[in-house]
């Protein structure tokens, strides 16, 4: 509930990032960018041995699932903050966001953990001819209990 209120205290501040010739860029929260950092080390530490295109199989509830789910919902927690953001503030923190690579990192990443066959296994009503259903094609229920 937060991350939608924050943008607007840089957008108080915005006239005064205006005055200078080079190219500008406005970090999101610290505290954020600092945690994102951190995982990134730690995810490029686990899927170092992984080529882009081949997947890695984090088994659920272990450690690397811990580290690699932190740092999905970090960059949810990004993308909520970014969402609630005025277009000019967006432009100065993606180019925030290029300058630290954060992105092409998480694009790696996801190319890394997205899994070959994303097939969904939840509750389904087995009918012998339909299509297999897949993780795209269904709505996910994240709630947490």
């Amino acid at each position: 509930r937060l991350m939608p209120e924050l943008p607007k205290f840089d957008d108080e501040n915005l006239k005064s990032y205006g005055d200078e010739e080079e190219e500008l860029a406005l970090s999101p929260p610290a505290a954020l960018m600092s945690i994102m950092a951190t995982q990134e080390l730690l995810l490029e530490n686990i899927l170092e041995c992984i080529p882009v295109g081949e997947f890695a199989d984090i088994q659920p509830l272990s450690d690397e699932f811990c580290l690699v789910l932190g740092y999905l919902l970090t960059w949810k927690l990004t993308l909520a903050f970014f969402k609630a953001a005025s277009s000019q503030l967006r432009v100065l923190y993606s180019q925030y966001l290029r300058r630290t690579k954060s992105l092409n990192k998480l694009l790696y990443h996801l190319f890394r953990l997205m899994p070959e066959n994303p097939v969904f296994s939840g509750p389904t009503s087995e009918v012998p001819n339909k299509d297999t259903k897949t993780f795209f094609t269904e709505e996910l229920h994240l709630d947490v209990k």
